[in-house]
Protein backbone atom coordinates (compact mmCIF):
# COMPACT_ATOMS: atom_id res chain seq x y z
CA UNK A 1 0.00 0.00 0.00
CA UNK A 2 1.22 3.21 -1.37
CA UNK A 3 1.63 6.70 1.39
CA UNK A 4 -0.89 8.44 -0.43
CA UNK A 5 -3.58 5.40 -0.21
CA UNK A 6 -2.29 5.36 3.84
CA UNK A 7 -2.99 9.15 4.03
CA UNK A 8 -6.62 8.96 2.17
CA UNK A 9 -7.55 5.98 4.64
CA UNK A 10 -6.91 7.74 7.53
CA UNK A 11 -8.41 10.87 6.62
CA UNK A 12 -11.16 8.85 6.18
CA UNK A 13 -11.34 7.28 9.39
CA UNK A 14 -10.82 10.51 10.83
CA UNK A 15 -13.80 12.20 8.88
CA UNK A 16 -15.94 8.97 10.29
CA UNK A 17 -15.18 9.71 13.60
CA UNK A 18 -15.44 13.19 13.45
CA UNK A 19 -19.34 12.87 12.72
CA UNK A 20 -20.07 10.19 14.44
CA UNK A 21 -23.54 10.36 15.79
CA UNK A 22 -24.24 13.26 13.98
CA UNK A 23 -27.36 13.17 11.60
CA UNK A 24 -27.32 16.19 9.03
CA UNK A 25 -29.83 18.52 9.03
CA UNK A 26 -32.79 17.53 6.84
CA UNK A 27 -32.25 13.92 8.59
CA UNK A 28 -33.34 15.94 11.23
CA UNK A 29 -36.26 18.22 10.05
CA UNK A 30 -37.80 15.15 8.61
CA UNK A 31 -37.82 13.35 11.84
CA UNK A 32 -38.94 16.32 14.31
CA UNK A 33 -41.67 17.32 11.41
CA UNK A 34 -43.01 13.93 11.94
CA UNK A 35 -42.90 14.07 15.42
CA UNK A 36 -44.37 17.96 15.60
CA UNK A 37 -47.49 16.53 13.27
CA UNK A 38 -47.94 13.44 15.36
CA UNK A 39 -48.47 15.39 18.71
CA UNK A 40 -50.12 18.10 17.70
CA UNK A 41 -52.62 15.88 16.95
CA UNK A 42 -53.85 15.24 20.21
CA UNK A 43 -56.38 17.16 22.11
CA UNK A 44 -55.14 19.43 24.52
CA UNK A 45 -51.65 20.45 23.11
CA UNK A 46 -51.32 23.95 22.74
CA UNK A 47 -47.15 24.46 21.56
CA UNK A 48 -44.94 22.05 19.75
CA UNK A 49 -41.90 23.44 18.62
CA UNK A 50 -38.16 21.75 17.88
CA UNK A 51 -35.35 23.43 20.12
CA UNK A 52 -31.95 22.85 19.84
CA UNK A 53 -29.11 23.05 17.05
CA UNK A 54 -32.10 22.02 14.50
CA UNK A 55 -33.64 24.95 15.03
CA UNK A 56 -30.77 26.87 14.61
CA UNK A 57 -30.39 25.32 11.21
CA UNK A 58 -27.04 23.83 12.00
CA UNK A 59 -25.33 22.15 9.42
CA UNK A 60 -25.35 18.56 11.56
CA UNK A 61 -27.23 17.98 14.34
CA UNK A 62 -26.31 15.26 17.77
CA UNK A 63 -30.21 14.64 18.87
CA UNK A 64 -33.63 16.54 18.53
CA UNK A 65 -35.29 18.41 21.58
CA UNK A 66 -38.48 19.43 21.23
CA UNK A 67 -40.72 21.57 23.58
CA UNK A 68 -44.59 20.99 24.57
CA UNK A 69 -47.36 23.04 26.24
CA UNK A 70 -50.43 21.51 26.96
CA UNK A 71 -53.53 21.83 28.92
CA UNK A 72 -53.18 19.93 32.44
CA UNK A 73 -53.78 16.30 32.27
CA UNK A 74 -52.47 15.79 28.66
CA UNK A 75 -51.10 12.38 28.09
CA UNK A 76 -48.45 13.67 25.97
CA UNK A 77 -45.62 11.14 27.37
CA UNK A 78 -47.18 8.17 26.28
CA UNK A 79 -48.91 9.13 22.86
CA UNK A 80 -44.84 10.70 22.09
CA UNK A 81 -43.65 6.76 23.30
CA UNK A 82 -46.02 4.90 20.91
CA UNK A 83 -44.50 7.36 18.05
CA UNK A 84 -43.93 4.38 15.11
CA UNK A 85 -40.19 5.40 14.66
CA UNK A 86 -39.29 5.37 18.29
CA UNK A 87 -37.11 1.91 19.01
CA UNK A 88 -36.47 2.05 22.32
CA UNK A 89 -37.67 4.49 25.48
CA UNK A 90 -34.11 5.62 27.88
CA UNK A 91 -35.86 7.71 30.48
CA UNK A 92 -40.13 8.27 31.13
CA UNK A 93 -41.06 11.05 33.60
CA UNK A 94 -44.44 13.55 33.31
CA UNK A 95 -42.25 16.36 32.35
CA UNK A 96 -39.30 15.07 29.94
CA UNK A 97 -39.03 11.49 28.13
CA UNK A 98 -35.93 10.25 26.08
CA UNK A 99 -36.27 7.77 23.47
CA UNK A 100 -34.53 6.62 20.75
CA UNK A 101 -35.34 6.38 17.38
CA UNK A 102 -34.55 3.36 14.99
CA UNK A 103 -32.27 5.06 12.94
CA UNK A 104 -30.51 6.07 16.30
CA UNK A 105 -31.37 9.58 16.97
CA UNK A 106 -31.65 10.28 20.76
CA UNK A 107 -35.05 12.54 21.00
CA UNK A 108 -36.09 14.34 23.98
CA UNK A 109 -39.28 15.49 24.87
CA UNK A 110 -40.45 18.28 27.43
CA UNK A 111 -43.65 19.52 28.93
CA UNK A 112 -42.99 23.57 29.84
CA UNK A 113 -45.63 25.42 31.69
CA UNK A 114 -47.05 28.14 29.55
CA UNK A 115 -45.66 30.87 31.35
CA UNK A 116 -42.21 29.45 31.12
CA UNK A 117 -42.15 28.83 27.47
CA UNK A 118 -40.51 31.51 25.75
CA UNK A 119 -37.68 30.89 28.61
CA UNK A 120 -37.60 27.06 28.01
CA UNK A 121 -37.20 27.77 24.10
CA UNK A 122 -34.14 30.44 24.60
CA UNK A 123 -32.36 27.81 26.79
CA UNK A 124 -32.35 24.62 25.02
CA UNK A 125 -32.20 26.57 21.45
CA UNK A 126 -28.74 27.34 22.70
CA UNK A 127 -26.20 27.07 21.67
CA UNK A 128 -24.20 26.98 25.17
CA UNK A 129 -22.17 29.81 24.31
CA UNK A 130 -24.71 32.28 23.60
CA UNK A 131 -26.51 31.27 26.64
CA UNK A 132 -23.64 31.38 29.09
CA UNK A 133 -22.78 35.06 27.40
CA UNK A 134 -26.79 35.98 28.28
CA UNK A 135 -26.55 34.54 31.42
CA UNK A 136 -23.44 36.63 32.30
CA UNK A 137 -25.04 40.06 31.55
CA UNK A 138 -28.24 38.73 33.39
CA UNK A 139 -25.98 38.50 36.41
CA UNK A 140 -24.34 41.47 35.87
CA UNK A 141 -28.04 43.06 35.90
CA UNK A 142 -29.42 41.34 39.31
CA UNK A 143 -31.11 38.65 37.24
CA UNK A 144 -30.70 34.96 36.45
CA UNK A 145 -32.39 32.85 33.77
CA UNK A 146 -33.21 29.62 33.27
CA UNK A 147 -35.55 27.36 31.61
CA UNK A 148 -38.03 28.28 34.10
CA UNK A 149 -38.04 31.99 33.21
CA UNK A 150 -36.42 35.58 34.50
CA UNK A 151 -35.89 35.55 38.38
CA UNK A 152 -34.52 38.55 40.74
CA UNK A 153 -31.20 36.94 41.91
CA UNK A 154 -31.91 38.17 45.23
CA UNK A 155 -35.22 36.80 45.94
CA UNK A 156 -35.85 34.72 43.26
CA UNK A 157 -38.37 36.58 42.44
CA UNK A 158 -40.39 35.43 38.85
CA UNK A 159 -40.56 38.61 35.95
CA UNK A 160 -40.91 37.17 33.13
CA UNK A 161 -40.69 34.37 30.76
CA UNK A 162 -43.41 33.72 28.54
CA UNK A 163 -42.25 34.47 25.33
CA UNK A 164 -38.38 34.58 23.77
CA UNK A 165 -38.79 38.43 23.18
CA UNK A 166 -39.67 39.15 27.16
CA UNK A 167 -36.50 37.38 28.13
CA UNK A 168 -33.91 39.07 25.82
CA UNK A 169 -35.91 42.28 27.00
CA UNK A 170 -35.80 41.20 30.64
CA UNK A 171 -31.33 41.96 29.20
CA UNK A 172 -31.63 45.12 27.63
CA UNK A 173 -31.74 43.06 24.15
CA UNK A 174 -33.93 43.18 21.36
CA UNK A 175 -35.04 39.35 20.10
CA UNK A 176 -31.97 37.43 18.38
CA UNK A 177 -32.75 34.88 15.56
CA UNK A 178 -31.70 31.19 16.10
CA UNK A 179 -29.38 31.14 13.63
CA UNK A 180 -27.23 33.98 14.80
CA UNK A 181 -26.94 32.64 18.17
CA UNK A 182 -23.62 31.13 18.17
CA UNK A 183 -21.94 34.33 20.57
CA UNK A 184 -20.16 35.36 17.09
CA UNK A 185 -20.64 38.85 18.10
CA UNK A 186 -24.79 38.61 17.52
CA UNK A 187 -25.35 39.73 21.55
CA UNK A 188 -22.76 43.09 20.94
CA UNK A 189 -24.99 43.90 17.19
CA UNK A 190 -28.09 43.51 19.35
CA UNK A 191 -26.98 46.31 22.07
CA UNK A 192 -25.89 48.28 19.01
CA UNK A 193 -29.19 47.97 17.12
CA UNK A 194 -27.09 46.46 14.65
CA UNK A 195 -28.28 42.82 13.98
CA UNK A 196 -28.66 42.14 10.14
CA UNK A 197 -31.88 41.86 8.64
CA UNK A 198 -31.32 38.28 7.63
CA UNK A 199 -32.47 37.53 4.10
CA UNK A 200 -35.44 35.11 3.41
CA UNK A 201 -36.76 32.24 1.63
CA UNK A 202 -39.33 34.01 0.05
CA UNK A 203 -36.95 36.71 -1.15
CA UNK A 204 -35.23 34.48 -3.58
CA UNK A 205 -36.36 34.99 -7.11
CA UNK A 206 -34.85 32.58 -9.21
CA UNK A 207 -32.51 29.64 -9.55
CA UNK A 208 -28.90 29.76 -10.95
CA UNK A 209 -28.03 26.21 -10.76
CA UNK A 210 -30.53 23.32 -12.19
CA UNK A 211 -29.97 19.74 -13.94
CA UNK A 212 -31.58 18.55 -17.06
CA UNK A 213 -31.84 15.00 -18.55
CA UNK A 214 -29.54 16.43 -21.02
CA UNK A 215 -26.96 15.29 -18.12
CA UNK A 216 -27.87 13.80 -14.76
CA UNK A 217 -31.27 15.51 -14.20
CA UNK A 218 -34.36 13.70 -13.72
CA UNK A 219 -36.74 16.00 -15.92
CA UNK A 220 -37.02 17.98 -18.94
CA UNK A 221 -36.56 21.80 -19.13
CA UNK A 222 -40.60 22.10 -19.49
CA UNK A 223 -41.03 20.03 -16.14
CA UNK A 224 -38.76 22.25 -14.58
CA UNK A 225 -40.22 25.90 -16.04
CA UNK A 226 -43.56 24.38 -14.59
CA UNK A 227 -42.26 23.70 -11.41
CA UNK A 228 -40.19 27.11 -11.06
CA UNK A 229 -43.54 29.06 -12.03
CA UNK A 230 -45.57 27.50 -9.65
CA UNK A 231 -43.03 28.66 -6.88
CA UNK A 232 -43.15 32.08 -8.29
CA UNK A 233 -39.60 32.40 -9.59
CA UNK A 234 -38.94 34.74 -12.82
CA UNK A 235 -35.90 32.25 -14.19
CA UNK A 236 -33.40 29.56 -13.67
CA UNK A 237 -30.77 28.84 -15.49
CA UNK A 238 -30.22 25.56 -16.93
CA UNK A 239 -26.69 24.48 -15.92
CA UNK A 240 -25.95 20.65 -17.05
CA UNK A 241 -22.37 19.86 -16.57
CA UNK A 242 -19.69 19.85 -19.07
CA UNK A 243 -18.10 17.15 -20.96
CA UNK A 244 -15.43 16.10 -18.65
CA UNK A 245 -18.15 14.69 -16.09
CA UNK A 246 -18.35 11.59 -18.03
CA UNK A 247 -20.43 9.85 -15.19
CA UNK A 248 -23.00 12.42 -15.60
CA UNK A 249 -22.90 12.24 -19.66
CA UNK A 250 -22.00 15.68 -19.63
CA UNK A 251 -22.08 17.72 -22.64
CA UNK A 252 -19.89 18.43 -24.94
CA UNK A 253 -19.64 21.92 -27.35
CA UNK A 254 -21.90 20.75 -30.02
CA UNK A 255 -24.71 19.45 -27.58
CA UNK A 256 -24.56 23.01 -25.43
CA UNK A 257 -25.05 24.74 -28.37
CA UNK A 258 -27.73 22.87 -29.49
CA UNK A 259 -29.39 22.84 -26.02
CA UNK A 260 -28.99 26.67 -26.44
CA UNK A 261 -31.25 27.07 -29.43
CA UNK A 262 -33.80 25.15 -27.52
CA UNK A 263 -33.97 27.19 -24.80
CA UNK A 264 -33.94 30.68 -26.95
CA UNK A 265 -37.11 28.84 -28.83
CA UNK A 266 -38.87 27.97 -25.68
CA UNK A 267 -37.98 31.78 -24.10
CA UNK A 268 -39.88 32.63 -27.55
CA UNK A 269 -42.81 30.68 -26.75
CA UNK A 270 -43.23 31.92 -22.87
CA UNK A 271 -42.84 35.03 -24.25
CA UNK A 272 -45.80 34.49 -26.93
CA UNK A 273 -47.47 33.51 -24.07
CA UNK A 274 -47.40 36.34 -22.29
CA UNK A 275 -44.89 34.95 -19.65
CA UNK A 276 -42.02 36.89 -18.11
CA UNK A 277 -40.55 34.26 -16.87
CA UNK A 278 -37.25 33.24 -18.74
CA UNK A 279 -35.24 30.62 -18.93
CA UNK A 280 -31.36 31.95 -18.69
CA UNK A 281 -28.59 29.30 -20.83
CA UNK A 282 -25.78 28.05 -18.93
CA UNK A 283 -23.24 24.97 -17.74
CA UNK A 284 -21.61 24.16 -14.79
CA UNK A 285 -18.13 23.68 -16.56
CA UNK A 286 -15.46 21.83 -14.99
CA UNK A 287 -12.75 23.44 -13.62
CA UNK A 288 -9.48 21.04 -14.60
CA UNK A 289 -6.22 20.64 -12.66
CA UNK A 290 -4.80 23.63 -14.38
CA UNK A 291 -7.50 25.57 -13.94
CA UNK A 292 -8.65 26.02 -17.54
CA UNK A 293 -12.37 25.63 -17.84
CA UNK A 294 -13.77 22.41 -19.43
CA UNK A 295 -15.45 23.90 -22.84
CA UNK A 296 -14.00 26.83 -25.01
CA UNK A 297 -14.17 30.14 -24.81
CA UNK A 298 -16.51 30.92 -27.78
CA UNK A 299 -19.22 28.48 -26.28
CA UNK A 300 -18.85 29.63 -23.25
CA UNK A 301 -19.33 33.40 -24.05
CA UNK A 302 -22.74 32.52 -25.97
CA UNK A 303 -24.24 31.98 -22.31
CA UNK A 304 -26.05 33.67 -20.20
CA UNK A 305 -24.33 32.34 -16.72
CA UNK A 306 -21.34 30.21 -16.15
CA UNK A 307 -20.95 28.35 -13.06
CA UNK A 308 -17.87 26.63 -12.64
CA UNK A 309 -17.04 23.69 -9.82
CA UNK A 310 -14.35 21.37 -9.12
CA UNK A 311 -15.84 17.45 -9.69
CA UNK A 312 -12.37 15.64 -9.03
CA UNK A 313 -8.61 15.99 -8.28
CA UNK A 314 -10.07 16.51 -4.93
CA UNK A 315 -5.79 15.62 -3.49
CA UNK A 316 -4.00 18.90 -4.04
CA UNK A 317 -2.25 21.12 -1.33
CA UNK A 318 -3.80 24.22 -0.54
CA UNK A 319 -1.89 26.18 -2.57
CA UNK A 320 -2.92 24.34 -5.57
CA UNK A 321 -6.01 24.33 -5.28
CA UNK A 322 -6.37 27.92 -4.67
CA UNK A 323 -4.68 28.82 -7.93
CA UNK A 324 -6.78 26.26 -9.71
CA UNK A 325 -10.08 28.24 -8.90
CA UNK A 326 -8.20 31.23 -9.15
CA UNK A 327 -6.97 30.82 -12.72
CA UNK A 328 -10.50 29.78 -13.70
CA UNK A 329 -11.81 33.36 -12.30
CA UNK A 330 -9.28 35.28 -14.00
CA UNK A 331 -10.37 34.23 -17.16
CA UNK A 332 -13.49 36.61 -17.17
CA UNK A 333 -15.61 33.36 -18.45
CA UNK A 334 -16.99 32.33 -14.70
CA UNK A 335 -20.31 34.00 -13.13
CA UNK A 336 -20.46 31.67 -10.20
CA UNK A 337 -18.22 29.23 -8.41
CA UNK A 338 -20.55 26.10 -7.23
CA UNK A 339 -20.00 24.59 -3.87
CA UNK A 340 -16.46 26.01 -3.48
CA UNK A 341 -15.24 23.70 -0.97
CA UNK A 342 -16.87 20.19 -2.45
CA UNK A 343 -17.66 18.85 0.70
CA UNK A 344 -20.19 16.54 1.69
CA UNK A 345 -21.15 16.36 5.07
CA UNK A 346 -21.84 12.57 5.98
CA UNK A 347 -18.93 11.75 3.52
CA UNK A 348 -16.10 14.23 2.15
CA UNK A 349 -13.95 16.81 3.61
CA UNK A 350 -13.40 19.80 2.35
CA UNK A 351 -10.51 20.04 0.52
CA UNK A 352 -7.81 22.93 1.56
CA UNK A 353 -8.56 26.23 0.16
CA UNK A 354 -7.04 30.24 1.01
CA UNK A 355 -10.71 31.78 0.94
CA UNK A 356 -8.97 34.65 1.83
CA UNK A 357 -7.52 34.84 -1.73
CA UNK A 358 -10.54 33.17 -3.23
CA UNK A 359 -12.78 35.89 -2.00
CA UNK A 360 -9.99 38.82 -3.06
CA UNK A 361 -9.85 37.63 -6.40
CA UNK A 362 -13.82 37.07 -6.80
CA UNK A 363 -14.12 40.48 -5.82
CA UNK A 364 -12.22 41.54 -8.68
CA UNK A 365 -13.56 39.61 -11.22
CA UNK A 366 -16.96 39.82 -9.94
CA UNK A 367 -17.57 36.26 -9.49
CA UNK A 368 -20.31 35.06 -7.46
CA UNK A 369 -19.76 32.32 -4.61
CA UNK A 370 -22.44 29.81 -4.10
CA UNK A 371 -23.79 28.31 -1.12
CA UNK A 372 -25.24 25.08 -2.50
CA UNK A 373 -28.75 23.90 -0.93
CA UNK A 374 -28.13 20.33 -1.66
CA UNK A 375 -28.94 19.15 2.29
CA UNK A 376 -25.57 17.04 1.93
CA UNK A 377 -23.53 20.32 0.40
CA UNK A 378 -24.66 23.62 2.29
CA UNK A 379 -21.73 24.81 0.77
CA UNK A 380 -20.27 27.52 1.18
CA UNK A 381 -20.80 26.60 5.11
CA UNK A 382 -22.01 29.37 7.89
CA UNK A 383 -18.52 30.82 8.43
CA UNK A 384 -17.68 31.10 5.00
CA UNK A 385 -20.89 33.09 3.90
CA UNK A 386 -20.01 35.49 6.78
CA UNK A 387 -16.49 35.99 4.97
CA UNK A 388 -17.75 36.60 1.73
CA UNK A 389 -20.42 39.17 3.42
CA UNK A 390 -17.55 40.73 5.55
CA UNK A 391 -15.18 40.97 2.17
CA UNK A 392 -18.05 42.18 -0.32
CA UNK A 393 -18.06 39.38 -2.14
CA UNK A 394 -21.34 38.69 -3.97
CA UNK A 395 -23.66 35.15 -3.27
CA UNK A 396 -25.46 32.98 -5.32
CA UNK A 397 -28.50 30.67 -3.23
CA UNK A 398 -29.09 28.27 -5.49
CA UNK A 399 -30.21 24.44 -4.94
CA UNK A 400 -28.14 22.20 -7.71
CA UNK A 401 -31.18 20.29 -8.74
CA UNK A 402 -31.47 17.23 -10.48
CA UNK A 403 -35.14 16.75 -9.80
CA UNK A 404 -37.46 19.20 -9.76
CA UNK A 405 -38.41 18.86 -6.02
CA UNK A 406 -34.77 19.87 -5.36
CA UNK A 407 -35.95 23.59 -5.23
CA UNK A 408 -37.65 22.91 -2.77
CA UNK A 409 -34.07 22.54 -1.03
CA UNK A 410 -33.50 26.15 -1.22
CA UNK A 411 -34.43 26.40 2.72
CA UNK A 412 -31.64 25.10 3.49
CA UNK A 413 -29.56 27.17 1.51
CA UNK A 414 -30.70 30.40 3.10
CA UNK A 415 -30.55 29.02 6.37
CA UNK A 416 -27.24 28.65 6.28
CA UNK A 417 -26.84 32.03 4.61
CA UNK A 418 -28.81 33.27 7.95
CA UNK A 419 -25.96 31.37 9.82
CA UNK A 420 -23.81 33.73 8.10
CA UNK A 421 -25.30 37.05 8.56
CA UNK A 422 -26.29 37.57 5.33
CA UNK A 423 -29.01 39.55 4.48
CA UNK A 424 -30.72 40.07 0.81
CA UNK A 425 -28.54 42.46 -0.22
CA UNK A 426 -25.87 40.31 -0.43
CA UNK A 427 -27.29 37.30 -2.76
CA UNK A 428 -27.68 37.86 -6.58
CA UNK A 429 -30.78 35.96 -6.63
CA UNK A 430 -32.77 37.91 -4.74
CA UNK A 431 -32.88 40.50 -7.67
CA UNK A 432 -35.13 40.90 -10.78
CA UNK A 433 -34.77 39.36 -13.71
CA UNK A 434 -33.58 42.61 -15.31
CA UNK A 435 -31.00 43.27 -12.67
CA UNK A 436 -29.79 39.41 -12.83
CA UNK A 437 -29.13 39.84 -16.28
CA UNK A 438 -27.07 43.11 -15.95
CA UNK A 439 -24.81 41.91 -12.99
CA UNK A 440 -23.96 38.73 -15.09
CA UNK A 441 -22.96 40.45 -17.87
CA UNK A 442 -20.61 42.23 -16.22
CA UNK A 443 -18.07 39.11 -16.07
Amino acid sequence: MGEKSEEKILKGIKSLKAGAGRFGLAVGLSYANQIVEYLKKMPGVIDVVPAGSLRRWKDTIGDLDILVTCRKGVAVMERFVAFPDVASVVARGETKTTVVLKNGMQTDVRVMEKKAFGAALQYFTGSKAHNVAIRDRAKRMGLKISEYGVFRENDEKWITGETEEEVYKAVGLPWIPPELRENRGEIEAAEKGRLPDLIKVEEIKGDLHVHTKESDGGNTVEELVDYAVKKGYEYIAITDHSKAVGIAHGLNEERLLKQIEEIDKFNKRLTAYGSRFMILKGTEVYIRGDGTLDLDEKALKKLDVVVAAVHSKFNMTEDDMTKRIITAMETGLVNVIAHPTSRLLTGREPYPLNMEKLFETAKKYNVAMEVNSYPDRLDLNDIHCKLAKDMGVMLVISTDTHVKHHMDNIKFGVNTARRGWVEKKDVLNTRPLSEVLKLLRKR
